[in-house]
């Protein structure tokens, strides 16, 4: 007897939805911390409303997607789904994977023309997420609202071996450090001024700002409740100059924020490359399966992936400094758009087609990111339930 698929719409779910949620997501290979509740929560800080998608087979939860609603620049209602729809991979799951897909696909679908505007970034492997939306009007966006891809490090394999591969100065540094002075400890919520203090300097240098206390430490207060964040700290001779922040989420370690502070000696003793040592080692004894290290600019990708080049003085240095852990370059599937009616679309493109144009998208991708001031909350249409 085949299984019934049904679809909720939820505004607000209740405990038990959202405890079978984020075990869900947790437990899904390829899932992020962008589609926990906790995540909802977060956002909430920055003027997101949260939109859940939940797809049950019989009364099984096999997929769905935490979509995250705001109005931007005051006209437009815009949806976001990062990493999403996630679909289980439990044997239920697993044999409705195209139905479920399917299903979510025709909700999306339906979503976007209620909210106008709704980019979605599948999560990994999910390729057949984007070719769905494709097929139901969606289009490929070039928004940039999340990074085309990403470098990453298997942690699967013996310390040792990880090592091994490093670079040839890393891998000398790694028995030096010591010797040096240099000691990384294990962050908590009162270093949070410290990382931020530790990004401006970053920041300085590489011309980005911080993002608001409030939200960095909403961020941690709501993930730390679940084990799903930590903080690491590099330190020379008891003096803190490097931060790091990863979010852990179904075998993934990802870096999410980080400082330096480069001046004086620090800047000559890789302090950064000390804590990402760290973090290898704390990431491999909880059983983790990969170190996701941030996403990298396009450029790169086209020429690691498409062109094999392994090196140019061209890329970033910070980006670079990547590349010395023996990690590898990925794509994320294609991220897509569906912008509704079409005197909004055409708009839309009108405007992204020039200058002027193209920092007012730059605007709104930064509200999107959450990184300014907190507008209003925004209601959405009551949800409806069922399929």
């Amino acid at each position: 007897m085949n299984a019934q698929l049904t679809i909720s719409r939820l505004f607000v779910p209740g405990h038990l939805a959202v405890r079978d949620w984020d075990r869900l997501v947790a437990n899904t290979p390829g899932a992020d911390v962008t589609q926990l509740s906790a995540w909802a929560a977060i956002r909430a800080e920055a003027g997101y409303s949260p939109i859940y998608l939940l797809a049950y087979l019989d009364d099984e939860l096999a997929g769905g997607a935490l979509v995250l609603c705001r109005r931007v620049l005051g006209l437009l209602d815009v949806g976001y789904l990062p990493y999403g729809p996630v679909i289980a991979t439990s044997p239920v799951a697993g044999s409705g994977r195209a139905a479920v897909t399917t299903a979510l696909a025709d909700e999306l679908a339906i979503l976007a023309g209620t909210l106008r505007m709704l980019f979605v970034q599948p999560p990994e492997h999910a390729h057949d997420v984007s070719s769905g939306l494709l097929a139901r009007g969606f289009r490929v966006s070039h928004a940039g609202i999340a990074p085309a891809g990403s470098y990453r490090l298997d942690l699967r394999r013996p310390l040792e071996e990880i090592r091994s591969g490093f670079s040839r100065r890393l891998k000398s540094w790694t028995n030096r450090w010591d010797a040096h002075g240099v000691r990384v400890r294990l962050g908590d919520e009162r270093d949070l001024p410290l990382l931020l203090a530790l990004m401006r300097c970053s920041g300085e240098r590489q011309g980005f700002a911080p993002p608001p206390r409030s939200y960095v430490r909403t961020l941690y207060r709501e993930l730390a409740a679940g084990g799903h964040v930590a903080l690491f700290i590099g330190e020379v001779r008891g003096v803190p100059v490097s931060a790091d922040l990863v979010t852990v989420c179904a075998g993934m370690v990802r870096g999410r924020l980080g400082g330096f502070d480069a001046s004086g000696e620090a800047g000559k003793l890789s302090v950064p490359a000390a804590v990402r040592w760290e973090i290898i080692k704390w990431a491999r004894a909880r059983g983790c399966r990969w170190l996701d290290f941030g996403g990298l600019p396009e450029r790169m990708l086209s020429d690691m992936i498409d062109h094999g080049i392994h090196s140019s003085d061209e890329w970033p240095s910070a980006q670079r400094s990547k590349l010395q852990f023996n990690g590898t370059a990925f794509r994320y599937p294609t991220p897509v758009e569906l912008i509704r009616p079409g005197v909004v679309r055409t708009t839309y493109d009108l405007v992204t087609a020039n200058p002027a144009g193209h920092r007012l998208i730059t605007t709104a991708r930064s509200l999107l990111r959450g990184t300014r001031t907190r507008p209003h909350a925004y209601p959405i249409p009551r949800p409806r339930q069922g399929g």
